[in-house]
């Protein structure tokens, strides 16, 4: 293990990092709230220990897998800790857990809270949760790799171990040029929201947080009753389109924008993922018309933002569907676990993980009745290796280990185990709300310490889709091992 090249890139993106904190500060200096010195703290601390472990690491050696895993856990671990002090330090949070969890609900996008009012948060604050999780969204090592390419070619490393899905899809040769017009689509799509959220009657500073918060697939508000306070058809409709849009394939939408836009609708996952849009949007608006005495239009105006909202794992809500039927309760549940596509900003198992899962089913099956049959499973006009199918078919089993597990400890804290099930379904998948104690109008304050620590190492998990955090806990990964 090359631990001095893994402090000199640990030590590079947290200076980068302390200079991202100086847009919050700004707003802060600009706004003249309280916030100026929590943020000046954090941002010298941050930078100092950066410039340590810079110059007390080395970038000389090769960079491997292992260098890699340990450097996007390490990466996320330390972004979390120092973007917590500006909520412990401004008072938002009473300890400097909550703080942790705000900061890792950010970054990780999920977008669950323990703060009760946002409203009385500063706008530099509201600034600063927000920017967590436009960070987040498309990956603070991805950002890294385009503002620090000097990592050579262990870069490839770094974006397999952070970027979302069975596989790491490169539409580029080289790492840097994936990177760079991955951010450049991402930023792109959040200017483009602004500006009609801007033309919709939206508050300037309102939409830069909603876009923020839409585009990293995150669902933090500056609003206590999140998009419900709005009350406006028109703005719903631009976050559901851009939420949707969230929820695919970034390094698709690169292939439709330099070869043409038939490559979208060519994409099997894709068309899978809007299919299941649709149809869990026609059965809940059934289920609002039929059982909840809601009127048809508004029953489909509801059902379609809360279905984009929850599959792409945003958290946003407009309306309390924890007071819905309970049919609707049951899939919109299920969608937590389905989530976006691989390459978006979204959490979840992924929708390509649940179609190779689905193929591999249908083939045992068939193997059941021809055993002499050689069954090979194609998907996107390819044929898929086993190797990989053996990867999807752990991680579908270590998901749903760790939601057991975990749901077993957010239990044993006195929560409902309806309650707890959803919550570690929230967490996990990075979707935000969910239902009970934890619902889409109030937030995650009424945990203990010990559930919030619990569901922190959740949606660390969720977002580094669990293997980037759980190798490093082998002890074999941490000896001498010229096999890595």
């Amino acid at each position: 293990m090359n631990f001095r090249l893994i402090e000199s890139v640990l030590g590079g993106l947290l200076l980068v990092y302390a200079a991202i904190m100086s847009i919050p500060l700004a707003c802060a200096l600009i706004e003249k709230d309280t916030s100026p010195g929590p943020f000046l703290f954090t941002i010298a601390l941050t930078g100092v220990v950066g410039f340590i472990l810079t110059h007390h690491g080395r970038k000389e050696g090769r960079m491997g897998i292992r260098e890699g895993f340990a450097i996007v856990s390490g990466a996320w671990i330390l972004t979390s800790l120092s973007g917590a002090l500006p909520f412990y330090l401004s008072n938002a949070v009473p300890s400097y857990i909550d703080g942790v969890f705000e900061t890792v609900s950010g970054l990780t996008t999920t977008g669950a809270s323990v703060i009760d009012n946002v409203e009385a948060l500063s706008n530099s604050l509201l600034l600063w949760r927000s920017l967590t999780h436009w960070l987040g969204g498309m990956g603070i090592i991805v950002l890294f790799i385009v503002f620090l390419p000097k990592i050579g070619a262990g870069a490839v490393h770094l974006f397999n171990a952070e970027v979302p899905g069975p596989m790491a899809e490169r539409v580029l040769p080289r790492i840097r040029d994936n990177a760079a017009r991955l951010w450049q689509i991402y930023v792109g799509f959040t200017l483009l929201q602004i500006v009609l959220l801007v033309l919709a009657g939206m508050s300037l500073f309102d939409s830069v947080n909603h876009s923020f918060a839409t585009m990293a697939t995150g669902g933090f508000s500056t609003k206590n009753s999140s998009i419900m306070h709005y009350d406006s058809t028109v703005i719903e409709l631009i976050i559901v389109v851009f939420m949707i849009i969230a929820g695919g394939n970034f390094g698709l939408y690169f292939l439709a924008w330099s070869r043409g836009l038939k490559h979208i609708w060519q994409d099997t996952e894709f068309r899978i993922y809007l299919a299941i849009i649709a149809g869990a949007t026609m059965l809940i608006s059934l289920s609002l018309w039929l059982a909840g005495g809601k009127e048809i239009i508004s029953s489909l105006r509801l059902a379609l933002f809360q279905v984009a909202s929850i599959i792409t794992t945003t958290g946003f809500a407009s309306d309390d569907f924890d007071k819905w039927p309970s049919l609707t309760k049951i899939v919109l549940f299920l969608l937590m676990f389905i989530g976006g596509s691989a390459g978006s900003t979204a959490g979840g198992i992924k929708v390509a993980r649940m179609i190779l899962l689905a193929k591999l089913a249908w083939a045992e099956l068939r193997r059941a009745v021809h055993p002499r049959a050689i069954m090979s499973i194609n998907y996107g006009g390819k044929h898929v290796d086993p190797l990989m199918l053996n990867t999807v078919a752990v991680f579908f089993f270590l998901f749903m280990a760790i939601f057991a597990f975990a749901t077993i400890l957010l239990s044993a804290t006195g929560l409902e185990p309806f309650d707890a099930m959803s919550a570690v379904a929230a967490t996990l998948g990075n979707v935000g709300p969910g239902f009970g104690v934890v619902g889409p109008t109030t937030t995650f304050s009424s945990i203990n310490t010990f559930g919030e620590v619990v569901l922190i190492i959740c949606m660390l998990l969720g977002r580094l889709e669990l293997f980037t955090l759980l190798v490093v806990l082998q002890p074999e990964f941490w000896r001498a091992r010229k096999s890595w």
